[in-house]
């Protein structure tokens, strides 16, 4: 990778350990919102009594520890940028008695195993954060076995993600935040029709398949939505610690407005959008 690439890998580091304790604390939320995608992509990948799975971006721990409960004799290594996200996970994995895993702290582009070493590799929602996407599936194709399968997803449109637009539409309609770079790393960087299709071809994937999938974040009121926002994702907090008291305060107004409206009953369960992928070497 090249220094500016460098850069932005340092910088994402640095955010997911510090909002690895907003991770920790809505774990359990955002596990149950995540996971209609996480069982998707386990069925595409269909582990099998022996495999080892190396799961890419894994965060505190999932779908790879559900993975490694699926296992017989086989393991999953976690592997993520954040050491404070996998120590998360590694508690995680305690908890629930999973002893089939490892953790390991690496970069997605430059992973530290021989080639052709895992029968199946996983990644839930980090395509659209690696600084060079391409480089990160070739990485991951490298590591894969001939015949392995390849499973991902990414985020679908805005239109489709109304638990990111509520708030971030809002912040945007009231502050001067500077727009993203072209293929720069964003939520939706990944939601351009073909893009990742092409990205997995190039990097030497077969059989490649897509398949929608929704999900359900069930906040269940506006504060928990909004404590849940301005805890756990990075450019919200980032936007907000530029704002004054009042911009704040009116930024909240409409958001909690924005989703009145929308939930007139009161019960926040908001709609989401993905895009599973599965492939093989």
């Amino acid at each position: 990778m090249d220094q500016e690439l460098e850069l932005i890998r340092d910088q994402q580091k640095e955010v997911w350990n510090k909002f690895s304790s907003g991770w920790k604390k809505w774990d359990e939320l955002m596990m149950d919102f995540l996971k209609p995608v996480g069982d998707e992509m386990i069925r595409q990948l269909d582990p099998k009594g022996n495999d080892t799975v190396l799961d890419i971006a894994s965060g505190t721990g999932e779908p790879g520890l559900t993975i490694a409960s699926l296992l017989d004799s086989g393991k999953v290594i976690l592997t993520d940028l954040s050491e404070d996200m996998l120590k998360i996970a590694a508690e995680n994995a305690a908890d629930r008695g999973i002893k089939n895993i490892e953790t390991l702290v690496c970069d997605v582009c430059e992973l530290p195993f021989e080639d052709n070493t895992f029968n199946a590799v996983s990644c839930r929602f980090g395509f659209m954060f690696f600084p060079d996407m391409l480089l990160a599936a070739k990485e991951m194709v490298r590591v894969l076995k001939p015949g392995g399968r390849f499973v991902t997803s990414v985020w679908d449109v805005p239109e489709k993600n109304f638990w990111v637009t509520a708030i971030m539409g809002t912040i945007n309609r009231n502050m001067d935040v500077p727009a993203l770079p072209p293929g720069a790393p964003g939520m939706f960087r990944c939601a351009k029709s073909d893009l990742m299709s092409d990205i997995f071809r190039e990097a030497g994937l077969t059989n490649i398949l897509e398949k929608a999938v929704s999900g359900k974040m069930n906040c269940q009121t506006a504060d928990v939505y909004w404590n849940l926002m301005t805890e756990v994702a990075a450019p919200v907090v980032a936007a907000l610690s530029k704002a004054d008291a009042a911009m704040k305060d009116k930024i909240k107004a409409e958001v909690y407005e924005a989703l009145n409206q929308k939930f007139p009953d009161g019960n926040v369960v908001i709609d989401s959008g993905a895009i599973v992928f599965c492939a093989v070497k």
